[in-house]
């Protein structure tokens, strides 16, 4: 006799949504939730690199699914520069601020800086 034999610990997990077991569950993954642009405050700012190099950084916006690096590629086309998405702040290469801050105000974020 197993220690929690014909307990709910027992028994193989099973589907929230069909019931199946979870191993032949056919169900497809929730959709993940995203804030909406209108509940997030995105904060702005210029920082000075290595060599002089000058960086624009938004923070303070929520990393869900793939929404920065969408985001991302948005900015880089209307800044005509590179950047990157680094520990859930995007940077852009050179000083944009006027640019990004008129991409965010039109995509819908508050802004600060």
């Amino acid at each position: 006799m197993r220690l929690f034999e014909g307990t709910p610990f027992d028994r193989p997990p099973r589907c929230e949504r069909c019931g199946e077991l979870e191993t032949d569950c056919q169900c497809p993954p929730p959709a993940p939730e995203q804030t909406p642009p209108d509940r997030q405050t995105a904060r702005l700012a210029i920082e000075k690199r290595k060599k002089g190099k000058l960086v624009t950084v938004v923070r303070g916006l929520a990393d869900e699914g793939s929404h920065l690096p969408d985001l991302l590629s948005r900015l880089q086309s209307a800044c005509g520069a590179g950047g990157t998405v680094k520990d859930g702040e995007l940077e852009i290469q050179g000083s944009h601020l006027d640019r990004v801050r008129q991409i965010l105000h039109e995509t819908g974020y508050r802004i600060r800086g």
